[in-house]
């Protein structure tokens, strides 16, 4: 897998970075979008930063346009939509591709590395199959993205060591128990 942390990327505001300045911390990189069905995770993924990052753990909003048009917005949008409705203090950055043959590099990084997501419902996909299928659309193959809010835990050393599927949800101990186990020592 590419050295995450030297991937190039751009703030919501625009600013060109990578995610070096992230380089030991456990991060927790999401697919977000804010139109859709399960944009009520914001709340979630807001608490988990605001538990965890006196301990090195940070969320890392990524939004992406790639399922059924639910991150239409710029980003300008995005952040104030972020912040009025959940109250998002963890940083988010530009709108990227995350599935298709042009996804970001951050996105072929974390899904070469992690190829298989923690499915917590099986009738999710289905369910979503059933959702598309009346636009005439289905779901990604694996190992590409089911669709927004899918989760990539990062460790302090740079290594994906969990990928959560969109319907587990920022509380589910699962992902709590996870977090905590990439945390110590700081």
């Amino acid at each position: 897998m590419s050295n995450v942390f030297e991937i190039p990327v751009n703030t919501i505001t625009g600013e060109s970075t990578t995610l070096a300045p992230y380089k030991g911390h456990v991060l927790l990189i999401v697919n977000v979008a804010s139109k859709c069905g399960l944009t009520p995770q914001y709340e979630g993924l807001e608490k988990l930063y605001s538990t965890y990052k006196h301990c090195g753990f940070d969320v890392l909003g990524f939004p992406a346009n790639d399922f059924a048009g639910q991150e239409p917005g710029t980003s300008d949008e995005i952040a104030t939509f972020c912040t009025a409705n959940f109250g998002v203090d963890f940083p988010m950055f530009e709108k990227i591709v995350a599935t298709g043959p042009e996804k970001h590099p951050l996105y072929a990084a974390l899904i070469e590395a992690k190829p298989e997501a923690r499915i917590s419902n099986e009738g999710f996909r289905a369910n979503l199959d059933g959702f598309l299928s009346k636009n005439g659309a289905h779901t990604n193959p694996a190992p590409e993205l089911l669709w927004n809010f899918e989760k990539f835990l990062i460790d302090r050393q740079g290594q994906v060591v969990a990928r959560f599927a969109p319907d587990t949800l920022p509380s589910d101990p699962a992902i709590i128990s996870a977090i905590e186990a990439a945390l110590p020592p700081a």
